[in-house]
């Protein structure tokens, strides 16, 4: 289990991670999900002993990092694939990492299977590498030892279609076997669709987490209009929230029955009514994290779509 409670870190008046607190349980994966700087690898960092907090605790099967006696036979971590020595081949580096852990030599050979990388690949230099051939290397590294624990930070980048889709069934065969997965993204469609549960983190703090399942059941409904203002302000006369998508649609937390009566009620046509599923979860991740995206959601004139509330 991975235990993190009211961590925080601070760099001088900058407060990358503020009092984030969740879990991730053994034979499940949990998605860390956030824009870029949002805090998922300051608070993978600390998790795995890098940096220090500034407060708060962060434990892995009950102890600190550094309690672990042989790290890698217990916790197997990727925070950065180009974080490799370039002028060391592939099967150099994996047998450094044996070595290290106390581990066979079969066990070199093996873990190269695994994640499918090549005798002549694993032959090559490292600074030769592809990004997506780095992945494998660093997944590779983060497996050797047969840890109870993986830690992944976006360890989708620079995987082809195909390589995602193995990265995706090797994940899931390691929890349904037991063992426990913190997977970071900033990429709502990968944790979606990998993980059980999701930790929504955004200006360094926790702004929505639970199951997979229990987030898309709050996506709420999702309609669309001729007048998509008229139909947001009678949802919040209502009593309902509203947001205007970029995809010209209202997001709310009414009901579907409710949704209906209500436009029916103000004389709108409803061209579409459905339960938000993805694309609820999707609008969701947008607007909690809102503060940290470049681009922000623009709605029809009239509707605020950053606080739901007619202007």
């Amino acid at each position: 289990m991975i235990q993190i409670d009211a961590l925080s870190k601070r760099y001088g008046g900058f407060t990358a991670v503020d009092n984030v607190t969740f879990n991730a349980e053994p034979g499940r994966v949990t998605g860390f999900l956030g824009p870029n700087g949002a805090g998922k690898s300051t608070t993978m960092r600390i998790l795995v002993g890098l940096t220090d907090p500034t407060s708060g605790s962060a434990h892995l099967l009950g102890r600190h990092f550094s309690q672990l006696p042989n790290p890698g036979l217990e916790v197997g971590v990727l925070l950065d694939a180009s974080a490799q020595h370039g002028g060391r081949t592939g099967r150099e580096i994996l047998t450094l990492a044996a070595r290290t852990m106390g581990l066979p030599k079969t066990r070199v050979a093996e873990t190269l299977e695994r994640v499918s990388l090549t005798e002549e690949e694993a032959g090559r230099r490292v600074r030769n590498y592809s990004l997506g051939m780095r992945q494998r290397l660093g997944i590779a590294t983060a497996l050797i030892g047969e840890p109870e624990v993986l830690i992944l930070d976006e360890p989708a980048n620079g995987l082809d279609p195909a390589g995602i889709r193995w990265m995706r069934d090797l994940l899931r065969g390691f929890a349904d076997d037991g063992g426990t997965v913190l997977l970071s993204s900033h990429l709502l469609h990968e944790i979606e669709v990998i993980a059980d549960d999701i930790v929504v983190i955004g200006n360094g703090r926790i702004v929505a987490q639970g199951t997979k399942q229990e987030l898309l059941a709050g996506g709420g409904t999702y309609a669309r209009s001729n007048d998509l203002t008229a139909l947001g302000r009678a949802l919040q006369r209502a009593g309902h929230t509203a947001e205007i998508t970029t995809e010209g649609a209202v997001l709310s937390d009414a009901e579907l029955a409710a949704a209906g009566q209500i436009a029916f009620d103000a004389g709108l046509v409803l061209t579409e009514l459905r339960a938000a599923d993805g694309a609820g979860l999707e609008e969701m991740f947008l607007q909690l994290t809102a503060s940290n995206q470049r681009d922000h959601l623009e709605s029809p004139e009239g509707l605020d779509s950053s606080k739901g509330k007619a202007a």
